[in-house]
């Protein structure tokens, strides 16, 4: 039998109507809070991340194959690339690639009534799938049509400023280097898409890929590029680089081609959601400290106030490392207890939060209407194991005082 774990055990069991009770329910107290803060936190910021970058792969995909003296922020280059359906099929065989995508681009006014918006158009094909975490109202584009499809789909955000709806048609504008007039097309409006990313809501719109083929004067089998969508964002930089080692093939030695992710598009978006990282390390710092001070504080005050059994413990021939190993049992069973009191207390919040969508956030600041929520067990694990390994080794020291109690002298009192 493990002697010092019988009489810590013994000892939590019998503390009420104590002084040591009060300080037992504050340090179970405490500690539960700082576990359950730290797992909310990593819980609300790793749903934070995934979340924004979900919104922006929807719609962009993860990796982009174009030309290489090519804008990437502005997409405004009407210098045309062949279709090339070989390399096509290598890029679908790099594994994690779930959909490889020929598209066209170009900028143009969307006017309707007395209102106008600049968007960048995306010309796609009908054999493009949308990503499922992208939010549509409405239809896909139907493509039946023999020539070109003379319907668009807007983001919700570009419909509100034009004030129209699906169904309605509206004219787009396309300018010509050279010309004083523009090209206009007549189009309705046959879906609404919404990312809640500012960045993407506000100046794209999708097309016919033939709309802009025309408008263009490009051939059938011109594009701008491929887009590319992963399984998984992991192997965005991968994939990436192993179409990048395409170009190498002599087969493409004359190539103006190169592959990058989206995250060299938008690298400020991605660097703002690297940040989350450092404040999800503060965070857990902070309340691992909060819960260290706490427990060793009340150890402390729990081994003042049983220096009588102290006293006793050593007069009946204890060691000193087995008395100490008594309060370290104590102060490991009453970590394990606020760790599981925090773990039921954060799950809790959490799936509230995923039912009920309580915690609101400003969509135009944070790219969503709710705080969401993304677990990993294995950090919540990781937390609790952390976080009760901490506290033990921290409690080695509280419990030195041991060696200066005197049996002689606590016993003498009543």
């Amino acid at each position: 039998m493990n002697l010092p774990f019988f009489i810590a055990r013994r000892c939590l069991s019998k503390h009420k109507g104590t002084f040591s009770a009060f300080i037992i329910r504050l340090a179970i107290i405490s500690t539960a809070l700082s576990v359950a803060v730290m797992i909310v936190a990593m819980a609300f910021i790793n749903g934070f991340q995934y979340t924004i970058r979900a919104k922006m792969y929807s719609f962009l995909g993860h990796v982009h194959v174009e030309s290489y003296d090519k804008n990437h922020t502005q997409y405004i280059d009407l210098k045309p690339i062949k279709l090339d359906a070989p390399l096509m099929k290598r890029i679908a065989a790099i594994p994690h690639v779930r959909q490889v995508a020929a598209f066209a681009s170009r900028p143009s006014i969307i006017h309707s009534g007395s209102e106008m918006e600049g968007v960048q158009l995306k010309g796609i094909e009908p054999d493009y799938h949308f990503s499922n975490d992208l939010s549509i109202t409405g239809n896909n584009i139907n493509y039946s049509d023999t020539a070109y499809s003379k319907q668009i789909m807007l983001s919700s955000i570009t419909a509100s400023r034009l004030n129209v709806k699906v169904g309605d048609t509206v004219q787009l504008y396309f300018l010509e280097p050279g010309n004083i007039s523009p090209r206009i097309r007549k189009v309705m409006i046959t879906g609404l898409y919404h990312t809640g990313v500012e960045d993407i809501d506000k100046f794209y719109g999708v097309c016919d890929i033939r709309l802009l083929q025309r408008i263009n004067g490009w051939g059938p089998n011109d594009i701008n590029g491929y887009q590319v969508d992963l399984t998984n964002e992991k192997y965005s930089d991968t994939t990436a680089s192993i179409i990048f080692d395409f170009f190498r093939d002599p087969q493409y030695v004359n190539s103006s081609l190169t592959a990058f992710t989206i995250r060299d598009i938008f690298p400020n978006v991605f660097d703002w959601l690297g940040t989350q990282d450092v404040t999800r390390v503060i965070v857990l710092a902070i309340m691992a400290i909060v819960a260290i001070i706490n427990l060793a504080a009340s150890l402390m005050m729990i081994i003042v106030d049983r220096a009588r059994m102290v006293g006793l413990l050593k007069a009946l021939g204890m060691a000193a490392g087995q008395t100490r190993q008594v309060f370290l049992y104590y102060a490991g069973l009453i970590a394990g207890v606020g760790i599981l009191v925090g773990n039921i207390l954060a799950i809790t919040i959490c799936l509230l939060e995923q039912k009920l969508h309580f915690l609101k956030l400003d969509e135009s600041t944070y790219y969503m209407k709710y705080v969401p929520v993304r677990f990993n067990w294995w950090a919540v694990a990781s937390v609790d194991a952390c976080t009760l390994l901490l506290c033990i080794l921290c409690m080695w020291l509280p419990t030195l005082y041991i060696r200066f109690i005197q049996p002689a002298r606590v016993l003498q009192f009543k």
